[in-house]
């Protein structure tokens, strides 16, 4: 990943890199938002300081890709929060995504300890989030966390998401606002659930898919996302893509600074 880094870092640009309305605005007012005042960030960073200091240990279940760093299926609280959970960044991120898209129907793909999936649910309380795992123990520190938060708009869908996918997309109505694809780390994976998604998702529905780098079975993933043919403008952060439906839109690809 350190020479994806270094070519990202050459070839990145800012918002002088942007012709398109729609994204300079996304860039300037959210992406690269410089004041982002929320209190619930407070909360959600107690909460995350708790986890990272946690040495209650659990079985894990992982039917993805699997750790880099932990090949044991024993694992510590701390540990997960430290190695699986997004920075606070990128939480943030999400958040502001949320509040300027307003998604009544988000998709998460891989809860893990719940951190991503709060920052989600503080952003639009009233919007309905899935969120699927497919650890039990796992999944139920998570329901623990959103419980302590309060976070009543969250339902976890528990089991092996190639299943359950499918299964809960056919129950979803109207259509699918929001998508987090954190799941399962490999091409194959990532494609189906990107395709399985599809005819649920509408103009201005929005995709994030997470460690686009983190393999080359990603890197691969993530090229023939941008090629398909209903995507018409993606956002390459390195750490994630951002991925829009927008017909209006000249097909582009930019790859900016965060």
């Amino acid at each position: 990943m350190i020479a994806a880094y270094l070519k990202y870092l050459l070839r990145s640009g800012n918002e002088h890199s942007i012709h398109s309305p729609f994204l300079f605005e996304l860039y300037t007012q959210v992406i690269a938002a410089k004041k982002d005042q929320n209190p619930e960030y407070e909360v959600l960073k107690k909460l995350r300081k708790e986890l990272l200091a946690s040495n209650e240990r659990i079985n894990i279940l992982d039917l993805g890709a699997g750790s880099r760093v932990n090949k044991s299926n024993l694992r510590k609280i701390g540990t997960i929060a430290k190695n699986a959970e997004k920075p606070e960044k990128f939480g943030k991120l999400f958040n502001r995504l949320v509040q300027r898209f307003q998604p009544k129907t988000i998709l998460e793909l891989g809860t893990s300890l719940g951190l991503t999936t709060l920052y989600l649910s503080k952003a639009k309380p009233d919007a309905r989030i899935l969120t699927f795992e497919g650890c039990p123990a796992t999944a139920q520190v998570a329901r623990h966390n959103f419980e302590k938060l309060d976070a009543e708009n969250i339902d976890i869908v528990i089991g092996n998401i190639d299943q359950t996918l499918p299964e809960t997309l056919k129950k979803l109505n109207p259509s699918l606002d929001f998508a987090y694809f954190d799941a399962n780390h490999r091409y194959e994976p990532t494609v189906r659930y990107f395709q399985d998604c599809l005819p649920y998702m509408h103009n201005d529905s929005v995709f994030i898919f997470d460690d686009i780098y983190w393999s080359d079975e990603m890197t691969q993933a993530w090229e023939f996302i941008k090629k398909h043919p209903r995507v018409t403008l993606t956002v390459d952060l390195f750490w994630i893509g951002l991925v829009f439906f927008r017909q209006e839109q000249v097909k582009e690809d930019f790859t900016l600074r965060f």
